[in-house]
């Protein structure tokens, strides 16, 4: 039997795993849910001796039904390659009592790639199956590493077009450049003066624009999502967990069936819904646990049972997570609200007109699974400080946010579950953040003298992602105002 999605505003809209990976969102402005979680039927035994790319596929056959295995296993050799800079790909290491799963490998230096290596694959597969003449046009927002993963998975694809937005003043330096410098006939990279969410809520206008839609068919071209809201971006994210459970009991790290406690530096929340997933699917896992920056959204919204992005927007040295619509989350909404797709339309929509919503008392019952805490900037420094003064290992601003609040989570429960931390990023991506956080002068030096230096403290090689755009040339250097972004996805498209 397939396996089947629906919207999480409308319950009767059902499509296979496919056609849900091209449509990327629901007409309704939904997002694609399994009607069921499979379950991970494989003996611990078996994952513990599987490679990463074997563990992709006994995973994500069980969600993607309607790919024979041929198409599957292909989509997983293409993307889990050369790419990235060690067989391993999601290695695990131990630090100061707990184990970080190393998730910047690829060719991006961020945990988008785990995904975004795979999902043009699973696009192009998809297209083929559901006979689509179109041009595939990706159209996505990006807080710094998604659009970067996204454009060098898709730069060349054949059939298909990617547009990313970036908010003009809130990505890293190097983020921006990665971004600028990218080349492919099919990619386009533009700046919008305003902050990720704005760029967010611009794209989803776009998909929601009937005649723009009409407009696009007519001239060949259908938008799709490579945001964390496209359910082909979320089940690989289900993957390194399974891994990584597996890998610690191969390692004699855990018993087996041993529970585990997971961290997570949360923004727009797929990457801690995967683990959420996994969980489901029957992997030993107890406590989930967000951690937030200084937009701690995520934080009071499991503190009060109240979802407000009504307040400042603050600009942070983990970009990624500076978002205030966790649009993710809706997939957990749906399913604490018993898949009743009418009260998760309805808080959906006081969210778009209020900007809030609030949860019922019996819903936020079902949160047990989940332990919400925050960072401060200053924390956060401190976290990169201390770990490297303590075991020589350096950590990127959004580890050090998961790092952090995994200590106040130790401080507030005494529970020593074996715990996995998330690390998002290369510290080589944030260089400058993360040199200050251990001292160092950076006044009149740039990103790349710093990593220099940042390779020598830590006895580490600079990733190719940085040495590649130290000369590149800035190919992308369109920056527009949020009202203008439909015409710059018309004029790229030369509609």
């Amino acid at each position: 039997m397939d396996l089947l999605y629906r919207s999480t505003r409308d319950s009767s809209v059902q499509v296979t795993a496919s056609q849900a990976v091209l449509k990327g969102l629901s007409a309704d402005g939904g997002l694609f849910v399994p009607n069921t979680i499979p379950a991970l039927d494989v003996e611990l035994e078996k994952l513990a001796e599987m490679s990463y790319q074997e563990t992709a596929y006994e995973v994500m056959s069980r969600f993607l039904t309607d790919f024979t295995e041929e198409e599957l296993k292909g989509c997983i050799e293409r993307a889990y390659d050369a790419k990235f800079d060690t067989p391993e790909i999601a290695p695990l290491v131990k630090a100061d009592g707990a184990y970080y799963l190393e998730l910047f490998h690829g060719a991006t230096i961020a945990f988008k790639d785990m995904a975004l290596s795979i999902l043009p694959h699973l696009m192009t597969v998809s297209a083929r199956k559901n006979q689509v003449k179109n041009e595939i046009v990706i159209l996505t927002a990006t807080s710094g590493d998604t659009g970067k993963a996204a454009l060098a998975g898709f730069a060349d694809v054949p059939g298909t077009r990617i547009v990313v937005f970036y908010p003009k003043n809130g990505v890293s330096p190097i983020q921006e450049k990665q971004m600028v410098t990218q080349k492919g006939a099919n990619v386009k990279v533009i700046g919008i003066h305003g902050n990720f969410d704005d760029a967010q809520t611009g794209v989803k206008k776009l998909f929601g624009d009937k005649a723009l839609e009409e407009e696009m068919a007519a001239a060949g071209f259908q938008f799709s999502s490579a945001n964390s809201i496209n359910i082909g971006r979320l089940i690989p994210q289900i993957v390194y967990y399974v891994y990584a459970y597996a890998k610690l009991y191969a390692n004699g790290e855990i018993e087996k069936n041993e529970k585990i406690n997971v961290v997570v530096p949360t923004g727009n929340f797929g990457n801690i819904l995967a683990a959420y997933y996994a969980k489901q699917m029957g992997l030993p896992i107890e406590k989930l646990i967000c951690a937030s920056n200084e937009n701690k959204v995520l934080f009071d919204f499991f503190q009060t049972g109240s979802y407000d992005k009504n307040r400042d927007f603050i600009l942070t040295s983990s970009p990624s997570m500076d978002i205030l619509i966790s649009s993710n989350l809706e997939r957990l909404i749906y399913r604490i609200a018993d898949s009743d797709d009418r009260a998760d339309a309805a808080m959906m929509k006081a969210l778009s007109e209020n900007g809030k919503y609030e949860i019922t008392p019996a819903m936020r019952e079902k949160l047990g699974d989940f332990y919400g805490n925050f960072a401060s900037e200053q924390e956060t420094a401190r976290t990169i400080f201390d770990l490297y003064d303590k075991t020589g290992y350096v950590i990127d601003p959004h580890t050090a946010v998961a790092s952090c609040v995994y200590g106040k989570y130790l401080k507030d429960t005494g529970d020593q579950t074996k715990a996995v931390i998330a690390s998002t990023a290369s510290p080589y991506k944030f260089t400058r953040s993360v040199m200050e956080a251990l001292g160092k002068s950076c006044e009149g030096r740039d990103d790349f003298e710093l990593a220099d230096e940042l390779s020598g403290l830590s006895g580490t090689e600079i990733p190719k992602a940085v040495e590649e755009i130290r000369t590149a040339p800035v190919l992308h250097d369109t920056v527009v105002e949020i009202s203008e972004m439909k015409n710059a996805v018309k004029k790229f498209l030369g509609m």
